[in-house]
């Protein structure tokens, strides 16, 4: 297969080195690769039309559609840095790519149906040792997310955010009830959610809110000596599943009384300390999967100042190697927010590990901050420099007003006179206050701009925002 290249001067070199191994013809076509235009194009190939295919860059802005129309030699879209080149490269042929996403994009977009393909592919070969309302549990299928929702009667709009816990991924939803919660709080609670066809918890200990849950719950966490022999029938007519745990009398002796009940879709939870109380220790309960395991992951996470991303993705390992069935997760505290998202992204990396020594490049990742490769951009070129002097502290307002920058509701909103804009991207904001002309001063522009950016980078990474403030 003969390629053809056009690219920058600036990135001719990176281009040419990766294209030495390949049939590729490089041709510089100006200063910069993105600016490249379909005249140009067209030009190389009635030059030869020897050609099967054009890869340009990823960050050319113009449509190639008729430069293939007229030549029928196809021209897509390369990754969007030379630097990544060579990645693509090897893929030509093996692999489709498209006219309008940058190669990169695409790829990374294809590897990851592909991935999620292969889990759901996974599943739907195992056989579990039992079900829940469809979502399979124990015997070597996906690690179930667990998602806690504490002090479930307190909760002004319940059912909203149950519904947002399934859609980022939760297997299963986990109602809390504090000592302050009565039956009729739980049946309330319960009522609200009775038309939502995907398994729930009941998380208390007390056997009146229990018995008050079974009309409705799935599971219930947790039992234990004390409330199996009040409710241990009644649960076990429901059919549901239940956790137990240690006690005083110990986790399999509590899961014997529970059997001798009549309850049969037991989950074993030898209880996981947090990190400075036991968490190593606590390990070496996990190593007796005769019955599925509970992970309880969300106090470990909830009890250490560290982001919950890299924490959700090793404690995910740990489960995985533990054999352990459900992990228990949640967002109880700012520092956690998105965190079961982020457990949902780990426990199906995880899934893609049999037959892998570790879990890399398997399409789908938890990267957030970090890069896996950094980009060799070719270096700036100038022959000049001029020393950056210091901002003046004096502000310099706008005649024409200021604007108050917020954040709400996933939007970024810029208030003045009364007046909100209102977008989800700090380039549209921006750019509809520059069009209804409420800029005079360049310095407030470049101000905006920076502000509306930090916004954005709020709204992205899920934190605070404060005008005027660090990020």
């Amino acid at each position: 297969m003969k390629i053809l290249l056009p690219t920058g001067r600036v990135t001719y070199n990176i281009v040419k080195e990766a294209a030495s191994r390949y049939n590729a013809d490089v041709v510089e076509t100006g200063e910069l690769a993105s600016f490249l235009t379909p005249s140009q194009v067209l030009s190389l190939l009635r030059s030869d039309s020897s050609y099967d295919l054009v890869l340009v860059s990823g960050m050319c802005t113009a449509s190639f559609k008729e430069v293939e129309q007229e030549t029928g030699i196809p021209v897509y879209l390369g990754p969007r840095h030379a630097a990544d080149l060579g990645l693509v490269l090897p893929l030509i042929g093996k692999t489709e790519l498209s006219c309008d996403i940058p190669a990169d994009e695409f790829l990374a977009e294809e590897r990851k149906k592909e991935a999620y393909k292969k889990i759901s592919g996974l599943e739907e070969e195992k056989e579990p040792i039992f079900s829940l309302r469809g979502v399979k549990i124990g015997n070597g299928t996906r690690l179930k997310v667990l998602a806690e929702i504490m002090d479930a009667h307190k909760i002004p709009d319940i059912r909203k955010k149950v519904l947002r816990f399934f859609e980022e991924g939760a297997d299963i939803v986990d109602l809390g009830f504090g000592f302050d919660a009565t039956p009729d709080d739980v049946r309330a609670v319960f009522n609200q959610l009775q038309d939502i066809n995907r398994p729930l918890a009941a998380d208390t200990q007390d056997p009146a809110l229990i018995e008050a849950s079974l009309h409705r719950a799935d599971i219930i966490l947790s039992l234990q000596e004390e409330n199996i022999p009040v409710v241990g029938e009644k649960v076990a007519k429901t059919g549901c599943g239940a956790v137990i745990i240690p006690g005083e009398a110990g986790l399999l002796s509590n899961i014997r009384m529970a059997e001798e009940y009549g309850i049969c879709n037991i989950i074993a939870d030898p209880v996981l300390q947090p990190c400075g109380l036991g968490l190593v220790k606590s390990l070496s309960g996990f190593s007796d999967p005769s019955y599925p395991l509970f992970f309880g992951a969300g106090n470990v996470i909830e009890l250490f100042d560290a982001d919950s991303t890299g924490m959700c993705a090793l404690l995910a390992g740990m489960a995985y190697e533990t054999g352990s069935s459900v992990i228990f997760c949640s967002e109880n505290s700012d520092k956690t927010t998105g965190c079961i998202l982020e457990m949902s992204i780990a426990t199906r990396m995880m899934a893609l590990m049999p037959g892998r020594p570790y879990p890399k490049d398997l399409g789908i990742d938890l990267f957030k901050i970090k890069e896996k490769r950094r980009r060799r951009e070719p270096s700036l070129e100038y022959s000049k420099v001029i020393q950056a002097s210091r901002k003046p502290r004096e502000i310099n307002y706008d005649p024409i007003g200021n604007y108050r920058i917020g954040i709400e509701d996933g939007c970024i909103v810029a208030v003045r006179n009364g007046t909100a804009i209102k977008g989800d991207g700090w380039q549209d904001v921006l750019h509809t206050i520059i069009q209804m002309e409420g800029i005079s001063l360049f310095d407030h522009a470049g101000y905006l701009g920076a502000e509306l950016f930090k916004a954005d980078l709020a709204l992205r990474f899920e934190r605070s925002f404060e005008q005027d403030g660090p990020f």
